[in-house]
C-alpha cells in the first residue's frame, strides 16, 4: 500500500533531528500502523480532544492518523470502557512518533546492550528496540494483561520477539537484570528503586518525570552510580502515568467546603496572566512543580475575559485562587487554610525569574535511598529535596 503520509512523517522526523541515521532503518522496518487497533482515538493537539477512527469504516482516515505525528489513545478506563466514543481516562496509547524516536535517540544504545522497556502499550517501542538490538536483548513489561497480550501478538506477527512480561513496571523485571538501559514510556512521580538496582553501573535510566503540580513532565536522563541515579532533564513531555503513581483526584467542592470563599483571605497580585499562564510544554509549570511541594494547579478556560487559576494543597485542605481579568491591572487572589499557596507559588516564580528564568535542561534530578533531590545546573551548586508528599500519589511501600 502506498503511504505518502508515512514517507512525509519520516522526512519530518529526519529534518527535525529526532530520527537519527542509526534509527532510520528501524523506522522503515517497524511500521506504527502494524501495532494499532482497528478502533482508536487520535488526539488533536490543537483542540485537546480525541476523535474516533475505525479502520473498518474509514481506512483512509485510519492510515492518515497512524502516519500523523500525534498521540493515539488505544485504551480508556483501564479496559472497562465500551463503545466508540472517548472514555473518561486514557490508560494506554501510541505516543507521538517524534516523542518515540526522540527517546530512542536519547537512549544512546549500542550493539549488545540489554534494555528494559517499561510500559509495553501497543508494542511499537519494544519492537523498535528489538529490531535494533536483536532477539534476547529486550524485556518489555506492562501491568495490563490484555494490553500485553495484544502487543505480544502484534510483535510476533512482525517477526519481533522481545520478552513480554505482565507485571507492575514499578518493580521492573529482576529476572532479566542487569540492564544497560531502562526506558519508560509512562510518566512517574518517583523513580522506582528497583530500576536503579536492576541497572548496571554506568547504565542509563530514561524516564518522563514530574510532580503533581500539573501534567508538565520532563525527560530525565539518569546515570546509575552504585545505589544512586543522577542526571539532567532534557525536554518537556506529557505522558500517562504509571498506574501505581497516578495523581489523586481533586475534589474541588471538598476544598471549598473546608474553606468557603467568603471566609478566605483576599488580596491582589501584580503578576499578569501573560507572565504566569505559559501553556503546555513550557518551562514554568514544571519549575513551579519542583519548587512548590504538595500542590496541584488547575488552569480554567477563559470566559468573558476572566480566567481563574486554582491551587490545591495535597497535604491538607488549603487552597488558593487567582482571577486574571482582561484589562484589569491587578488580579484578585483568595487564599484559605494553613498554607498560603499563592504566596508559595509567587516565591517560586520570583526564584525562577531571579535566576534568569532557566529552562528545563538546566535542571536535574538525583535519586538515592534517601529520596529525590532536584537541582539547578549542578547538584553541588543548588539543590533541594522533592518530598514524596509533593508527588500527590500514594507511593508504594519500598
Amino acid at each position: 500500500m502506498d503511504r505518502p503520509g508515512r514517507k512525509e512523517l519520516g522526512r519530518y522526523l529526519m529534518e527535525t533531528g529526532v530520527l537519527t541515521s542509526d534509527w532510520a532503518p528501524t523506522f522503515a522496518a517497524v511500521d506504527r500502523a502494524a501495532f494499532l487497533p482497528d478502533l482508536m482515538w487520535p488526539y488533536d493537539m490543537t483542540t485537546g480532544a480525541g476523535a474516533t477512527v475505525d479502520k473498518r469504516k474509514d481506512p483512509d482516515a485510519w492510515y492518515a492518523a497512524a502516519d500523523d505525528n500525534v498521540p493515539i489513545v488505544t485504551q480508556w478506563d483501564d479496559g472497562a470502557h465500551r463503545g466508540t466514543e472517548p472514555g473518561k481516562l486514557s490508560t494506554s496509547s501510541s505516543s507521538m512518533p517524534s516523542v518515540v524516536y526522540g527517546l530512542l535517540r536519547d537512549l544512546t544504545i549500542e550493539e549488545g546492550m540489554r534494555v528494559l522497556d517499561v510500559g509495553t502499550g501497543t508494542g511499537e517501542t519494544a519492537g523498535a528496540l528489538t529490531h535494533r538490538l536483536g532477539r534476547g536483548k529486550v524485556t518489555t513489561v506492562d501491568v495490563d494483561r490484555a494490553v500485553s497480550a495484544a502487543a505480544r501478538e502484534r510483535l510476533c506477527r512482525q517477526g519481533l520477539h522481545p520478552q513480554v512480561v505482565v507485571g507492575d513496571g514499578f518493580e521492573g523485571h529482576a529476572a532479566g537484570a542487569p540492564y544497560d538501559r531502562v526506558l519508560a514510556t509512562v510518566g512517574v512521580r518517583r523513580i522506582p528503586p528497583a530500576w536503579i538496582r536492576q541497572t548496571r553501573p554506568g547504565g542509563v535510566i530514561l524516564v518522563p518525570w514530574g510532580t503533581s503540580y500539573g501534567n508538565a513532565d520532563a525527560v530525565a536522563r539518569l546515570t546509575v552510580q552504585g545505589e544512586t541515579a543522577v542526571g539532567p532533564f532534557t525536554r518537556p513531555v506529557e505522558f500517562m502515568k504509571l498506574r501505581s503513581q497516578r495523581d489523586r483526584v481533586i475534589d474541588h467542592d471538598a476544598y471549598l467546603s473546608a474553606g468557603p470563599l467568603h471566609d478566605a483571605d483576599r488580596g491582589t497580585t501584580s503578576l499578569t496572566e501573560e507572565e504566569f499562564v505559559t501553556g503546555r510544554l513550557t518551562d514554568l509549570p514544571f519549575v513551579l512543580g519542583l519548587r512548590v511541594p504538595g500542590c496541584r494547579q488547575a488552569v480554567a478556560d477563559k470566559r468573558e475575559g476572566a480566567r481563574p487559576v486554582w491551587f490545591y494543597s495535597l497535604t491538607d485542605m488549603s487552597w488558593a485562587c487567582v482571577l486574571f481579568r482582561d484589562g484589569q491591572r491587578d488580579a484578585v487572589v483568595w487564599q484559605s487554610g494553613r498554607r498560603r499557596l499563592w504566596d508559595e507559588v509567587t516565591d517560586a516564580y520570583l526564584w525562577w525569574r531571579n535566576r534568569g528564568s532557566p529552562g528545563i535542561s538546566r535542571f536535574g534530578l538525583t535519586v538515592d535511598a534517601h529520596g529525590q533531590q532536584a537541582w539547578l545546573d549542578d547538584p553541588a551548586y543548588e539543590s533541594w529535596t522533592v518530598p514524596l508528599g509533593s508527588l500527590g500519589m500514594n507511593a508504594p511501600p519500598h
